[in-house]
Protein backbone atom coordinates (compact mmCIF):
# COMPACT_ATOMS: atom_id res chain seq x y z
CA UNK A 1 0.00 0.00 0.00
CA UNK A 2 1.04 3.35 -0.76
CA UNK A 3 1.01 6.66 1.80
CA UNK A 4 -1.80 8.63 0.45
CA UNK A 5 -3.45 5.10 0.13
CA UNK A 6 -2.67 4.32 3.88
CA UNK A 7 -3.61 7.78 4.82
CA UNK A 8 -6.94 8.02 3.03
CA UNK A 9 -8.12 4.99 4.02
CA UNK A 10 -7.88 5.79 7.64
CA UNK A 11 -9.49 9.86 6.56
CA UNK A 12 -12.51 7.52 4.78
CA UNK A 13 -13.04 5.29 7.52
CA UNK A 14 -13.54 7.85 10.02
CA UNK A 15 -14.25 11.02 8.10
CA UNK A 16 -16.12 13.15 11.15
CA UNK A 17 -13.40 11.83 12.88
CA UNK A 18 -10.75 14.73 14.80
CA UNK A 19 -7.53 13.93 13.14
CA UNK A 20 -5.32 16.87 13.67
CA UNK A 21 -5.66 20.20 15.87
CA UNK A 22 -2.89 23.11 15.12
CA UNK A 23 -2.58 26.77 16.27
CA UNK A 24 -5.08 27.62 13.57
CA UNK A 25 -7.87 24.58 13.18
CA UNK A 26 -9.53 21.25 14.07
CA UNK A 27 -8.78 18.92 11.16
CA UNK A 28 -11.60 16.10 10.54
CA UNK A 29 -10.27 13.35 8.25
CA UNK A 30 -13.13 14.98 5.67
CA UNK A 31 -11.62 18.04 5.97
CA UNK A 32 -7.94 16.53 5.27
CA UNK A 33 -9.45 14.85 2.40
CA UNK A 34 -11.03 17.55 0.99
CA UNK A 35 -7.63 20.23 1.20
CA UNK A 36 -5.82 17.62 -0.60
CA UNK A 37 -8.31 17.32 -3.13
CA UNK A 38 -7.84 21.18 -3.58
CA UNK A 39 -4.18 21.54 -3.60
CA UNK A 40 -4.09 18.88 -6.02
CA UNK A 41 -6.16 20.45 -8.53
CA UNK A 42 -3.52 23.60 -8.08
CA UNK A 43 -0.87 21.19 -8.47
CA UNK A 44 -2.43 19.51 -11.84
CA UNK A 45 -3.58 22.61 -13.09
CA UNK A 46 0.36 24.27 -12.81
CA UNK A 47 0.95 21.85 -15.73
CA UNK A 48 4.71 20.62 -13.63
CA UNK A 49 5.76 17.35 -13.68
CA UNK A 50 8.99 17.82 -11.32
CA UNK A 51 8.94 16.81 -7.37
CA UNK A 52 6.79 19.22 -5.35
CA UNK A 53 8.25 21.43 -2.75
CA UNK A 54 6.78 21.93 0.73
CA UNK A 55 7.64 24.96 3.21
CA UNK A 56 5.19 25.00 5.86
CA UNK A 57 4.50 25.60 9.58
CA UNK A 58 3.84 22.42 11.69
CA UNK A 59 0.53 21.97 11.03
CA UNK A 60 -2.34 20.20 9.69
CA UNK A 61 -1.29 21.89 6.20
CA UNK A 62 1.58 19.54 5.31
CA UNK A 63 0.13 16.02 6.13
CA UNK A 64 -2.48 17.49 3.06
CA UNK A 65 0.12 19.26 1.13
CA UNK A 66 2.30 15.91 1.31
CA UNK A 67 -0.78 14.03 0.69
CA UNK A 68 -2.04 16.15 -2.54
CA UNK A 69 1.71 15.41 -3.90
CA UNK A 70 1.76 11.80 -3.81
CA UNK A 71 -1.73 11.73 -4.99
CA UNK A 72 -0.60 13.52 -8.01
CA UNK A 73 2.32 10.70 -8.28
CA UNK A 74 5.38 13.31 -6.83
CA UNK A 75 7.47 13.38 -4.30
CA UNK A 76 7.70 15.66 -1.51
CA UNK A 77 10.85 17.80 -0.85
CA UNK A 78 10.20 18.99 2.49
CA UNK A 79 12.05 22.58 2.64
CA UNK A 80 13.61 24.01 5.73
CA UNK A 81 12.31 27.49 5.66
CA UNK A 82 15.14 28.63 7.85
CA UNK A 83 17.66 28.06 5.33
CA UNK A 84 18.98 30.52 3.22
CA UNK A 85 18.01 31.92 -0.63
CA UNK A 86 21.06 30.00 -1.33
CA UNK A 87 20.76 26.49 0.50
CA UNK A 88 17.17 26.74 -0.78
CA UNK A 89 17.96 27.37 -4.08
CA UNK A 90 20.49 24.60 -4.14
CA UNK A 91 18.11 21.79 -2.63
CA UNK A 92 15.24 23.06 -5.43
CA UNK A 93 18.15 22.17 -8.22
CA UNK A 94 19.11 19.31 -6.86
CA UNK A 95 15.78 18.00 -6.00
CA UNK A 96 14.09 18.85 -9.19
CA UNK A 97 11.31 20.46 -7.65
CA UNK A 98 9.46 22.75 -10.04
CA UNK A 99 6.56 23.56 -7.54
CA UNK A 100 6.67 25.08 -3.89
CA UNK A 101 3.58 24.58 -1.73
CA UNK A 102 3.42 27.28 1.23
CA UNK A 103 1.52 29.89 2.85
CA UNK A 104 2.17 33.63 2.50
CA UNK A 105 3.56 34.57 6.01
CA UNK A 106 5.85 31.56 5.20
CA UNK A 107 7.56 33.29 2.01
CA UNK A 108 8.03 36.36 4.57
CA UNK A 109 9.67 34.58 6.58
CA UNK A 110 11.93 33.34 4.31
CA UNK A 111 12.26 36.71 3.04
CA UNK A 112 12.39 35.65 -0.97
CA UNK A 113 10.00 33.79 -2.86
CA UNK A 114 12.34 30.56 -4.57
CA UNK A 115 12.87 30.60 -8.16
CA UNK A 116 10.29 27.71 -9.27
CA UNK A 117 7.69 27.04 -12.12
CA UNK A 118 4.95 27.44 -9.68
CA UNK A 119 4.24 28.79 -6.02
CA UNK A 120 0.85 27.45 -4.78
CA UNK A 121 0.30 29.68 -1.56
CA UNK A 122 -2.60 28.00 0.56
CA UNK A 123 -4.01 31.11 2.42
CA UNK A 124 -4.59 31.96 -1.17
CA UNK A 125 -6.71 29.11 -2.60
CA UNK A 126 -10.64 30.32 -3.76
CA UNK A 127 -12.10 27.32 -0.64
CA UNK A 128 -15.48 28.20 -2.69
CA UNK A 129 -14.26 26.31 -5.81
CA UNK A 130 -14.97 22.74 -5.85
CA UNK A 131 -11.63 20.94 -6.77
CA UNK A 132 -11.50 18.31 -9.74
CA UNK A 133 -11.41 15.16 -8.70
CA UNK A 134 -8.74 12.60 -10.16
CA UNK A 135 -8.67 8.78 -9.10
CA UNK A 136 -5.40 9.32 -6.60
CA UNK A 137 -1.76 7.75 -9.01
CA UNK A 138 -0.79 4.55 -7.53
CA UNK A 139 2.80 4.01 -6.07
CA UNK A 140 4.99 0.96 -5.15
CA UNK A 141 6.87 0.12 -2.30
CA UNK A 142 9.78 1.69 -4.42
CA UNK A 143 8.51 4.45 -5.38
CA UNK A 144 10.06 7.93 -3.80
CA UNK A 145 7.52 9.53 -2.00
CA UNK A 146 10.16 11.61 -0.71
CA UNK A 147 13.60 13.70 -0.95
CA UNK A 148 14.68 14.40 2.85
CA UNK A 149 17.64 16.58 3.00
CA UNK A 150 20.24 16.49 5.55
CA UNK A 151 20.65 19.72 7.66
CA UNK A 152 24.02 20.27 5.70
CA UNK A 153 26.38 20.01 9.00
CA UNK A 154 29.20 18.43 7.74
CA UNK A 155 28.94 19.79 3.89
CA UNK A 156 26.25 20.41 1.48
CA UNK A 157 22.59 19.03 2.35
CA UNK A 158 22.24 15.50 0.51
CA UNK A 159 18.86 14.37 -0.51
CA UNK A 160 17.88 11.01 1.33
CA UNK A 161 15.83 8.91 -1.27
CA UNK A 162 12.70 8.00 1.28
CA UNK A 163 10.33 5.56 -0.79
CA UNK A 164 6.50 4.65 0.15
CA UNK A 165 7.94 1.14 1.44
CA UNK A 166 10.62 2.95 3.51
CA UNK A 167 8.43 5.05 5.65
CA UNK A 168 5.65 2.46 6.12
CA UNK A 169 8.03 0.15 7.33
CA UNK A 170 8.57 2.56 9.37
CA UNK A 171 5.76 3.45 10.88
CA UNK A 172 4.67 -0.46 11.24
CA UNK A 173 7.93 -0.91 13.11
CA UNK A 174 7.35 2.00 15.80
CA UNK A 175 3.46 0.61 15.91
CA UNK A 176 4.52 -3.07 16.76
CA UNK A 177 7.48 -1.88 19.06
CA UNK A 178 5.42 0.86 21.13
CA UNK A 179 2.30 -0.94 20.63
CA UNK A 180 0.56 2.06 19.05
CA UNK A 181 -2.57 2.09 18.57
CA UNK A 182 -5.90 4.92 18.19
CA UNK A 183 -6.04 5.42 21.71
CA UNK A 184 -2.99 7.46 21.25
CA UNK A 185 -2.62 11.30 21.67
CA UNK A 186 0.31 12.98 20.46
CA UNK A 187 1.79 16.35 21.11
CA UNK A 188 4.68 17.81 19.61
CA UNK A 189 6.31 20.83 17.79
CA UNK A 190 8.87 19.31 15.90
CA UNK A 191 9.36 20.49 12.07
CA UNK A 192 7.71 18.48 9.81
CA UNK A 193 10.73 19.39 7.40
CA UNK A 194 12.76 16.57 9.70
CA UNK A 195 12.41 13.11 9.63
CA UNK A 196 11.44 12.86 12.80
CA UNK A 197 8.73 15.32 11.99
CA UNK A 198 7.60 13.40 9.66
CA UNK A 199 7.42 9.81 10.42
CA UNK A 200 6.39 10.39 13.81
CA UNK A 201 4.45 13.03 14.26
CA UNK A 202 2.84 13.20 11.19
CA UNK A 203 2.51 9.79 9.62
CA UNK A 204 2.35 7.14 12.46
CA UNK A 205 -0.66 9.04 14.04
CA UNK A 206 -2.45 9.72 10.79
CA UNK A 207 -1.58 5.91 9.49
CA UNK A 208 -3.19 4.61 12.48
CA UNK A 209 -6.07 6.54 13.37
CA UNK A 210 -4.93 8.59 16.68
CA UNK A 211 -4.74 12.60 17.73
CA UNK A 212 -2.08 14.49 17.12
CA UNK A 213 -1.71 18.20 18.56
CA UNK A 214 0.68 20.43 16.39
CA UNK A 215 1.93 23.83 17.56
CA UNK A 216 4.15 25.73 15.24
CA UNK A 217 6.86 27.12 17.87
CA UNK A 218 8.30 25.84 20.90
CA UNK A 219 6.86 28.03 23.92
CA UNK A 220 7.46 26.00 27.03
CA UNK A 221 4.16 27.99 29.25
CA UNK A 222 2.31 26.71 25.99
CA UNK A 223 3.22 23.53 25.62
CA UNK A 224 2.35 23.12 29.16
CA UNK A 225 -1.31 24.73 28.68
CA UNK A 226 -1.29 22.57 25.81
CA UNK A 227 -0.41 19.46 27.87
CA UNK A 228 -3.44 20.40 30.34
CA UNK A 229 -5.82 21.02 27.33
CA UNK A 230 -5.03 18.16 25.74
CA UNK A 231 -3.53 15.12 27.45
CA UNK A 232 -1.64 13.55 25.43
CA UNK A 233 0.18 10.19 25.77
CA UNK A 234 3.33 10.69 23.81
CA UNK A 235 5.15 13.98 23.55
CA UNK A 236 8.09 13.86 21.42
CA UNK A 237 10.85 16.51 21.31
CA UNK A 238 14.58 17.41 21.36
CA UNK A 239 16.70 17.73 24.32
CA UNK A 240 15.92 21.85 24.15
CA UNK A 241 12.80 21.46 24.83
CA UNK A 242 12.38 19.23 27.93
CA UNK A 243 15.44 21.91 29.43
CA UNK A 244 12.77 24.95 28.66
CA UNK A 245 9.90 23.25 30.34
CA UNK A 246 11.90 22.76 33.19
CA UNK A 247 11.78 26.54 33.56
CA UNK A 248 8.37 26.84 33.27
CA UNK A 249 7.30 27.58 37.33
CA UNK A 250 3.98 26.55 37.27
CA UNK A 251 4.35 23.27 35.39
CA UNK A 252 3.82 20.17 38.28
CA UNK A 253 3.82 16.37 37.55
CA UNK A 254 -0.13 16.68 37.37
CA UNK A 255 0.26 18.34 34.19
CA UNK A 256 2.16 15.72 32.06
CA UNK A 257 0.16 12.07 34.65
CA UNK A 258 -1.45 11.54 31.18
CA UNK A 259 2.11 10.89 29.38
CA UNK A 260 2.87 7.19 28.83
CA UNK A 261 6.28 8.45 26.67
CA UNK A 262 8.38 11.33 26.78
CA UNK A 263 10.34 11.16 23.52
CA UNK A 264 13.75 12.73 23.50
CA UNK A 265 15.50 12.79 19.77
CA UNK A 266 17.57 14.43 17.43
CA UNK A 267 20.74 14.72 19.89
CA UNK A 268 21.67 12.90 22.87
CA UNK A 269 19.65 13.81 26.40
CA UNK A 270 22.11 15.36 28.70
CA UNK A 271 21.83 13.50 31.92
CA UNK A 272 21.25 16.49 34.33
CA UNK A 273 17.89 17.14 32.16
CA UNK A 274 16.76 13.74 32.27
CA UNK A 275 17.65 13.73 36.32
CA UNK A 276 15.91 16.68 37.24
CA UNK A 277 12.70 15.84 34.69
CA UNK A 278 12.29 12.67 36.61
CA UNK A 279 12.79 14.13 40.23
CA UNK A 280 10.50 16.96 39.65
CA UNK A 281 7.53 15.40 37.25
CA UNK A 282 7.80 11.93 37.73
CA UNK A 283 8.61 11.08 34.49
CA UNK A 284 11.43 9.26 32.74
CA UNK A 285 12.15 10.52 29.11
CA UNK A 286 13.20 7.87 27.06
CA UNK A 287 15.06 8.13 24.42
CA UNK A 288 14.62 7.23 20.81
CA UNK A 289 17.44 7.11 18.26
CA UNK A 290 17.13 7.13 14.62
CA UNK A 291 19.08 8.83 10.98
CA UNK A 292 17.13 10.23 8.18
CA UNK A 293 18.57 7.43 6.05
CA UNK A 294 17.14 5.06 7.97
CA UNK A 295 13.29 6.92 7.91
CA UNK A 296 14.46 7.90 10.80
CA UNK A 297 13.76 5.36 14.04
CA UNK A 298 15.96 2.84 14.55
CA UNK A 299 16.02 1.94 18.18
CA UNK A 300 13.01 3.98 20.94
CA UNK A 301 13.74 3.03 24.78
CA UNK A 302 10.58 1.75 26.17
CA UNK A 303 9.48 3.24 29.42
CA UNK A 304 10.28 0.24 31.68
CA UNK A 305 13.31 -0.46 29.75
CA UNK A 306 14.62 2.97 30.54
CA UNK A 307 18.63 2.77 31.36
CA UNK A 308 20.86 5.85 31.54
CA UNK A 309 22.77 7.00 28.25
CA UNK A 310 20.79 4.29 25.85
CA UNK A 311 18.58 4.88 23.03
CA UNK A 312 16.90 1.28 23.56
CA UNK A 313 16.41 -1.84 21.82
CA UNK A 314 15.74 -1.78 17.90
CA UNK A 315 12.98 -1.78 16.56
CA UNK A 316 11.04 -4.99 14.86
CA UNK A 317 12.89 -5.87 11.32
CA UNK A 318 16.14 -3.90 11.98
CA UNK A 319 19.08 -4.90 11.97
CA UNK A 320 21.72 -3.21 14.28
CA UNK A 321 25.38 -4.37 14.78
CA UNK A 322 28.83 -2.60 15.68
CA UNK A 323 32.25 -3.04 13.53
CA UNK A 324 35.26 -2.41 13.83
CA UNK A 325 35.77 0.53 11.00
CA UNK A 326 39.24 -0.47 11.04
CA UNK A 327 38.92 -3.85 10.05
CA UNK A 328 35.50 -4.26 9.28
CA UNK A 329 35.02 -7.12 12.37
CA UNK A 330 32.19 -7.03 13.87
CA UNK A 331 32.40 -6.61 17.20
CA UNK A 332 30.58 -8.33 20.52
CA UNK A 333 28.46 -6.78 23.17
CA UNK A 334 30.30 -3.77 25.23
CA UNK A 335 32.40 -3.16 22.34
CA UNK A 336 32.80 -0.03 21.20
CA UNK A 337 32.75 0.74 17.35
CA UNK A 338 30.72 1.99 14.25
CA UNK A 339 27.15 1.37 14.60
CA UNK A 340 25.37 0.31 11.15
CA UNK A 341 21.99 -0.52 10.43
CA UNK A 342 19.76 -2.67 8.12
CA UNK A 343 16.26 -3.08 7.44
CA UNK A 344 13.12 -2.30 5.15
CA UNK A 345 13.34 1.34 6.42
CA UNK A 346 16.94 1.79 5.33
CA UNK A 347 16.81 4.63 2.15
CA UNK A 348 18.76 3.06 -1.06
CA UNK A 349 20.84 5.90 -1.46
CA UNK A 350 21.39 9.92 -1.88
CA UNK A 351 19.72 11.75 -4.76
CA UNK A 352 22.44 12.33 -7.27
CA UNK A 353 25.08 10.99 -4.98
CA UNK A 354 26.58 7.67 -6.93
CA UNK A 355 29.49 8.70 -4.94
CA UNK A 356 28.71 8.52 -1.39
CA UNK A 357 25.84 5.85 -2.75
CA UNK A 358 29.05 3.30 -3.35
CA UNK A 359 30.48 4.44 0.55
CA UNK A 360 27.47 4.32 1.91
CA UNK A 361 26.71 0.39 2.22
CA UNK A 362 29.29 -2.28 3.75
CA UNK A 363 29.82 -5.38 1.93
CA UNK A 364 27.08 -7.34 4.02
CA UNK A 365 25.07 -4.39 2.80
CA UNK A 366 24.17 -2.47 6.30
CA UNK A 367 24.89 1.26 6.29
CA UNK A 368 27.34 3.33 7.54
CA UNK A 369 25.50 5.63 10.02
CA UNK A 370 29.15 7.54 11.41
CA UNK A 371 28.33 7.23 15.00
CA UNK A 372 30.00 5.44 17.41
CA UNK A 373 28.24 3.07 20.29
CA UNK A 374 28.09 -0.02 22.11
CA UNK A 375 25.09 -2.69 22.28
CA UNK A 376 24.84 -4.27 25.41
CA UNK A 377 24.00 -8.16 26.16
CA UNK A 378 20.36 -7.42 26.14
CA UNK A 379 20.29 -5.72 22.67
CA UNK A 380 20.40 -2.56 24.25
CA UNK A 381 21.97 0.56 22.17
CA UNK A 382 24.15 3.29 23.57
CA UNK A 383 25.63 6.07 21.26
CA UNK A 384 29.03 7.28 22.58
CA UNK A 385 29.58 9.86 19.96
CA UNK A 386 30.09 10.91 16.34
CA UNK A 387 32.91 8.85 14.11
CA UNK A 388 33.85 11.86 13.01
CA UNK A 389 33.97 13.94 16.22
CA UNK A 390 36.04 11.74 17.88
CA UNK A 391 38.88 13.67 19.46
CA UNK A 392 42.49 12.00 19.59
CA UNK A 393 43.92 12.97 22.84
CA UNK A 394 47.43 11.83 23.22
CA UNK A 395 46.48 8.66 22.10
CA UNK A 396 43.28 8.06 23.55
CA UNK A 397 39.93 8.53 21.70
CA UNK A 398 37.61 10.97 23.62
CA UNK A 399 34.17 11.94 22.56
CA UNK A 400 32.83 15.17 23.19
CA UNK A 401 29.32 13.91 24.66
CA UNK A 402 31.07 12.53 27.75
CA UNK A 403 32.84 16.28 28.43
CA UNK A 404 29.44 18.26 27.25
CA UNK A 405 27.42 15.55 30.25
CA UNK A 406 30.02 16.72 32.96
CA UNK A 407 29.90 20.67 32.11
CA UNK A 408 25.86 20.29 32.45
CA UNK A 409 26.07 18.76 35.42
CA UNK A 410 27.80 21.97 36.98
CA UNK A 411 24.06 24.25 38.46
CA UNK A 412 25.24 27.19 36.51
CA UNK A 413 25.45 25.78 33.24
CA UNK A 414 22.28 25.37 31.19
CA UNK A 415 23.97 24.06 28.11
CA UNK A 416 27.24 22.99 26.34
CA UNK A 417 29.35 22.11 23.59
CA UNK A 418 32.85 20.93 22.99
CA UNK A 419 34.96 20.73 19.83
CA UNK A 420 38.80 19.78 19.42
CA UNK A 421 41.51 22.05 18.35
CA UNK A 422 44.86 20.66 16.91
CA UNK A 423 47.80 20.64 20.02
CA UNK A 424 51.29 20.30 19.47
CA UNK A 425 51.77 18.07 22.53
CA UNK A 426 48.87 16.30 22.60
CA UNK A 427 47.34 15.98 18.62
CA UNK A 428 43.77 17.36 19.94
CA UNK A 429 42.78 19.27 22.72
CA UNK A 430 38.89 19.39 24.03
CA UNK A 431 37.79 23.16 24.00
CA UNK A 432 34.07 24.21 26.08
CA UNK A 433 31.54 26.40 25.19
CA UNK A 434 28.82 26.56 27.88
CA UNK A 435 25.25 28.55 27.84
CA UNK A 436 24.73 29.64 31.67
CA UNK A 437 21.30 29.82 33.40
CA UNK A 438 19.80 33.09 33.66
CA UNK A 439 21.76 34.86 36.62
CA UNK A 440 24.55 32.25 36.96
CA UNK A 441 28.20 33.83 37.18
CA UNK A 442 30.75 32.29 34.72
CA UNK A 443 33.56 31.14 36.62
CA UNK A 444 35.59 28.67 34.43
CA UNK A 445 38.36 27.94 36.82
CA UNK A 446 35.51 26.17 39.07
CA UNK A 447 34.30 24.62 36.12
CA UNK A 448 37.15 22.80 35.49
CA UNK A 449 37.56 21.79 39.10
CA UNK A 450 34.34 20.03 38.39
CA UNK A 451 35.02 18.51 35.71
CA UNK A 452 37.95 17.04 37.26
CA UNK A 453 35.83 15.27 39.85
CA UNK A 454 33.63 13.60 36.93
CA UNK A 455 36.25 12.79 34.02
CA UNK A 456 40.05 12.55 33.48
CA UNK A 457 42.14 14.81 33.43
CA UNK A 458 43.48 14.83 30.21
CA UNK A 459 39.43 15.43 29.04
CA UNK A 460 38.97 18.28 30.71
CA UNK A 461 38.78 21.45 28.15
CA UNK A 462 42.07 23.37 28.06
CA UNK A 463 39.44 26.62 27.66
CA UNK A 464 36.08 27.19 28.38
CA UNK A 465 33.90 30.35 26.56
CA UNK A 466 30.56 31.46 27.79
CA UNK A 467 28.30 31.97 25.22
CA UNK A 468 24.73 34.02 25.25
CA UNK A 469 23.10 30.68 23.33
CA UNK A 470 25.00 27.78 21.33
CA UNK A 471 24.41 27.60 17.86
CA UNK A 472 21.78 24.40 16.94
CA UNK A 473 20.44 23.55 13.96
CA UNK A 474 16.67 23.58 13.66
CA UNK A 475 16.30 20.08 15.20
CA UNK A 476 18.24 20.82 18.05
CA UNK A 477 21.52 20.10 17.45
CA UNK A 478 24.43 21.82 18.29
CA UNK A 479 26.54 23.32 15.57
CA UNK A 480 29.74 22.43 16.18
CA UNK A 481 31.11 23.95 12.90
CA UNK A 482 29.67 27.05 14.16
CA UNK A 483 31.10 26.93 17.51
CA UNK A 484 34.94 26.49 15.42
CA UNK A 485 33.89 29.71 13.82
CA UNK A 486 33.49 31.33 16.97
CA UNK A 487 36.97 30.11 18.13
CA UNK A 488 38.02 31.98 15.55
CA UNK A 489 36.31 35.52 16.69
CA UNK A 490 37.36 35.56 20.03
CA UNK A 491 35.62 38.60 20.22
CA UNK A 492 32.04 37.61 18.90
CA UNK A 493 29.89 37.28 21.93
CA UNK A 494 31.77 35.05 24.11
CA UNK A 495 34.10 35.06 27.10
CA UNK A 496 37.17 33.33 26.15
CA UNK A 497 39.28 31.95 29.18
CA UNK A 498 42.78 30.13 29.05
CA UNK A 499 42.65 26.96 31.59
CA UNK A 500 45.65 25.61 32.96
CA UNK A 501 47.79 23.42 31.07
CA UNK A 502 46.45 20.41 30.22
CA UNK A 503 47.47 16.69 31.51
CA UNK A 504 48.31 13.74 28.68
CA UNK A 505 46.81 10.47 29.86
CA UNK A 506 49.40 8.76 32.42
CA UNK A 507 51.95 11.74 32.65
CA UNK A 508 51.45 14.94 35.02
CA UNK A 509 51.13 18.14 34.70
CA UNK A 510 54.49 18.84 36.12
CA UNK A 511 56.13 16.38 33.68
CA UNK A 512 55.42 18.51 30.58
CA UNK A 513 57.71 20.86 29.17
CA UNK A 514 57.67 24.32 30.51
CA UNK A 515 55.63 26.68 28.18
CA UNK A 516 58.59 28.36 26.97
CA UNK A 517 59.57 25.08 24.80
CA UNK A 518 56.19 24.11 23.73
Amino acid sequence: MSLHGAILRRCLLRPMGVCVIDDQRTWTGARLVLASLMIADRIRAAGASGAVAVALPTSGLFPAAALAAWMTGRAVVPINYMLGRQEVRFILDDSGADTLITVGPMLEHMGHRPAVRRIIELDKLDRRRVPEVAWPEPASDDDTAALMYTSGTSGRPKGVIMTHGNLLSNVRQACLHIRFDSHHRLLGCIPQFHSFGLTVLTLLPLIRHARVVYTARFVPAKIVRLFRQHRPTIFVGVPSMFGGLLHVKEAAWEDFASTRYMVSGGEPLPDMIADRFRERFGVAIAEGFGMTECGPVTNWCRPSEHRPRSVGPALPMVRVRVVDPATERALPPGREGEVRFAGPNVTRGYHNRPEENARLFDSAGFLRSGDIGRIDAQGHLSITGRLKEMLIIAGENVFPREIEDALCRHPSVKDAGVIGVADPLRGESPVGFVELHEGAAFDADALRVHCKGLIAAFKVPSQIRRVDALPRSPTGKVLRRALRGMLAEPGAGAAAVSAAEPERPGVSAAAQPPKALR
